[in-house]
């Protein structure tokens, strides 16, 4: 009994610290991108030095592992790739890319918000797609988040509809993004279950998927801004390439705790763990940045919580009973652990 007390206490004090862990890098780097978007108005460059950080430190990672270990690690083939890795990384890249240019226009409250609606994506498209069935509680889920998101925003007087539609479109990306990285984590033939080994893969596709959309935007500002090439006071340009780095290494931080925190745990934990997340952003902006938020947007995010929650508490009881009928029923065709599969992903992704 002592030996099963302390084998339980060691797994809630594991979780917790790595939704500890994931909560600094999470929580950080969203502040963190408000307040260099404050005096730095180049989310897209900003972005793309992070992918290139991200892609140098997983590189080292890699290295790294594979003296430890005296084995080398996965580096896939160019067509399985680009046939597999380049769809993920193209709605990684979109999705940080948006998420990051609406700081210019938004608070970090209204990001937050918009931000949490990512559900209500995956549950469409998992009903577009089949791989939902329409269910009352699905419909109440859906009803609960969108009318949480328009009490939210309802006469708010740091509304910007520009930053708005630009998350709106981040957290589509995201409901895609997060189905296909699980895809690709899921996959035991590609070999990129370590997220290390993951993110190492998919920086250089999201680097060149975002390049195009960064030189039509801020090239030519970026190319004649004073803080950057044009500039002229050495010190300021080693501060701001300082800075820039520490956003890499958060960026790094923030990648491998998510990964960390599901292969660890459960993405049901991942999920949980979000929601309280939300909440700690939003009270940190109201006493920290100053975010006004009316009694109506309160209640709203709280209806959106709700909604979440809620949906959460559905995936947990809808998996449990396709265990029960599992075990009842036996073996369960290929097909069948397809569907499951996918499921599972849209549960991941919440």
């Amino acid at each position: 009994m002592g030996l099963l007390c302390c084998s339980a206490l060691g797994k809630v004090l594991l979780t917790l610290g790595l939704v500890l862990f994931y909560y600094c890098f999470s929580i950080g780097i969203t502040f963190y991108n408000k307040w260099l978007l404050k005096t730095f108005h180049f989310p897209l460059f900003m972005t793309l030095v992070h992918l290139l950080m991200i892609f140098l430190l997983s590189g080292i990672s890699r290295m790294l592992m594979a003296c430890y270990n005296n084995r080398s690690r996965v580096l896939l083939p160019w067509k399985d790739y680009l046939k597999k890795v380049a769809p993920t990384a193209l709605a990684t890249a979109l999705d940080i890319g948006f998420s990051n240019w609406s700081f210019l226009y938004i608070t970090v409250s209204l990001y937050t918000m918009t931000k949490s609606s990512a559900v209500l994506f995956i549950l469409l498209f998992s009903l577009v797609f089949k791989l939902e069935e329409m269910r009352p509680g699905l419909i109440l889920v859906v009803l609960l988040i969108s009318s949480g998101l328009f009490m939210f925003t309802f006469k708010s007087t740091q509304f910007n509809i520009e930053g708005f539609v630009l998350v709106l479109a981040a957290s589509c990306l995201g409901g895609i993004r997060w189905t296909l990285t699980q895809l690709i984590m899921q996959k035991a033939e590609l070999g990129l279950q370590n997220p290390i080994d993951t993110m190492f893969h998919l920086q250089p596709l999201m680097f060149l998927s975002l390049f195009p959309l960064f030189v039509g935007i801020e090239g030519l500002h970026v190319a004649t801004s004073r803080q950057l090439f044009l500039f002229q006071d050495t010190q300021e340009l080693l501060i701001l390439l300082a800075t820039l780095f520490l956003g890499g290494l958060l960026a790094f931080g923030l990648g491998f705790s998510e990964f960390l925190l599901v292969s660890k745990t459960s993405s049901l934990t991942l999920s949980i763990a979000g929601i309280f997340k939300e909440l700690c952003v939003l009270l940190l902006a109201t006493h920290l940045l100053g975010d006004q938020m009316s009694t109506l947007n309160w209640l709203g995010f709280a209806v959106c919580i709700s909604g979440i929650a809620f949906h959460v508490a559905l995936k947990t009881t809808y998996s449990r009973g396709e265990e029960a009928y599992k075990h009842r029923r036996g073996p369960v065709t290929d097909m069948e652990l397809l569907l499951r599969s996918r499921d599972d992903e849209e549960e991941e992704e919440t």
